[in-house]
């Protein structure tokens, strides 16, 4: 019994010793494993305090860094605007292509004693009008000045595009690229903007925003800026080869200076301005300078120096501006019969524009202009008179406009002996005489919901004087009427046909429907 206790207690001292062994090797081991991991924590701890270290570091110069746009990135908002180079592109454009019914009142005239030939009546027509196309952009070369730069051309939405028979030369090519204005400058906020190129002169634009007709055949020009009737505004004018000056805006005040030299070596300006494909002032019919055709010479009103200048001032309703420009040495040699009598002499003009809105949503233009030429022979001068336009627009809907305006012109102190036939087919006389001329235009304008497309409906009529010899939509309108019967074309007559010189004393009529888009 002794042994069998004795047995007993040495197994369970066996077996609590071996479990105790146990236990101990298993303590080890965990311990063991802890202090690895701990060991791993550590490292993992002082890897992630050294990356937070970077991070801080690195933080401040990520903040003054500038983030990368991506290229060619269109900029938010209406107009189609790229930021491109540092800077930004914008495409731009107007489309005016319009339904016409005209007449150049000519129907029953007489030359050399029997009736004119062509198509004298009502006559339907679909024009482009003055659309265009363009890029401009700009890029900052420093705090408060910019490069900038524009090329623009006149886009044939209607017409096969080429030298038009309608335009006041057939020489140049109006829809080539930079036909219209473009140019190169720098642009400060603070100091204005220096341009070289081509663009409308400061006379011109001065009082753009007065003619609610305009590109129509009931534009102001027809009469305005008009210093001798037919189909040529030469004071409404698109100078080549310039420089000009735009002042910053101050306090609603800003003005303009434009200076093109004439570049011309010929004598008395007879030949084309260096690089230029036509006469100074658009009065080419034919070739020059060794081409074959005519004129021999440009004596219609080319001209040397042109100087341009405007004041505007613009607050609330209100706008108003004062222009000036010369023309220096204007050769109107082609209009003498007798040499030395007109010549080559200065021509200018002035004017005075207001236009005011009410709040009954009426806004009135008015503008008084003054054109002059230093003549020789005041019987024989069709160029200096005074000009008046008075126009209205009437706001009749959010959306829709009523147009109404009156363009007169006064006598001059002469004209151009047989410059011009009247309807019985006499030739003019010299001296003072009936060459006034009034102009009648109404229209109703609507503008759709996106804003950028216009439909318009307008019916102009041009009386003139017994002598005098406007054109309906000059400096304008796609299709003037000028004062031509209808076999007759720049320079000469149809084969068989009956035409004379320009006549006088005709009423042009049109009635015109079209539609603009602007993007």
């Amino acid at each position: 019994m002794t042994f069998q206790k004795t047995s007993v207690a040495l197994a369970v001292s066996l077996a609590l010793g071996c479990v105790g062994n146990a236990h101990a090797d298993q303590a080890s081991d965990m311990q063991a494993k802890l202090d690895a991991l701990q060991k791993e924590i550590q490292e993992l701890q002082a890897q992630i305090g050294a990356l937070r270290k970077k991070q801080e570091q690195a933080a401040p110069a990520a903040a003054a860094a500038p983030a990368k746009a991506p290229a060619n990135e269109v900029k938010p908002g209406k107009e189609l605007v790229f930021k491109a180079g540092g800077g930004e592109v914008q495409l731009y454009g107007h489309a005016d292509v319009s339904l016409d019914d005209q007449t150049n009142g000519m129907t029953g005239f007489i030359h050399n004693g029997l009736p004119v030939t062509g198509h004298n009546g009502w006559v339907p027509d679909v024009s482009s009008n003055l659309s265009f196309f363009g890029v401009r952009g700009n890029r900052a070369v420093s705090d408060d000045l910019k490069g900038v730069f524009q090329f623009e051309t006149e886009i044939a939405y209607a017409a096969t595009p080429g030298a038009s028979d309608q335009a006041a030369d057939t020489t140049a090519q109006k829809f080539e690229l930079g036909s219209r204005n473009s140019f190169v400058g720098l642009q400060s906020e603070e100091y204005g903007a220096i341009k070289l190129g081509k663009t409308d002169t400061p006379y011109k634009t001065a009082t753009a925003r007065l003619d609610p007709f305009a590109s129509t055949p009931g534009d102001y020009n027809a009469i305005m800026g008009n210093s001798g009737g037919d189909n040529r505004s030469e004071f409404d004018f698109r100078a080549p080869h310039s420089v000009w000056y735009e002042s910053p805006n101050i306090q609603g005040v800003r003005a303009n200076f434009l200076v093109s030299p004439g570049q011309n070596r010929s004598t008395d300006t007879g030949l084309y301005a260096q690089g230029e494909p036509d006469c100074s002032g658009g009065n080419s019919t034919g070739g020059l300078n060794g081409n074959a055709g005519q004129p021999t010479s440009c004596e219609d009103g080319s001209f040397a120096t042109l100087y341009s200048f405007d004041l505007t001032y613009e607050s609330g309703p209100l706008y108003a501006t004062v222009a000036y420009e010369l023309h220096k040495d204007v050769n109107r040699i082609g209009d003498e019969i007798v040499p030395g009598t007109i010549g080559i002499r200065d021509e200018s003009a002035y004017k005075l524009g207001v236009q005011y809105t009410f709040p009954t949503k009426t806004t009135l233009n008015v503008e008084v202009e003054r054109l002059q030429r230093d003549a020789i022979t005041d019987s024989l001068d069709e160029r200096t008179h005074t000009a008046t336009w008075l126009a209205l627009t009437q706001g009749l809907t959010p959306f829709d406009d009523l147009n109404v305006g009156w363009a007169h012109v006064g006598r001059t102190p002469g004209q151009p002996v047989e410059g011009v036939e009247d309807k019985f087919g006499n030739p003019a006389p010299a001296g003072s005489s009936n060459n006034e001329a009034n102009l009648y235009t109404i229209g109703l304008k609507h503008r759709f919901v996106d804003k950028r497309t216009t439909a318009y409906l307008t019916y102009s009529s041009l009386v003139n004087g017994y002598w005098a010899h406007y054109s309906l939509g000059a400096g304008g309108h796609g299709l003037p009427t000028r004062n031509y019967v209808g076999d007759k074309f720049i320079g000469g007559c149809q084969t068989g046909g009956n035409c004379g010189p320009p006549f006088s004393g005709n009423n042009a009529e049109a009635v015109s429907f079209g539609l603009t888009y602007d993007f």
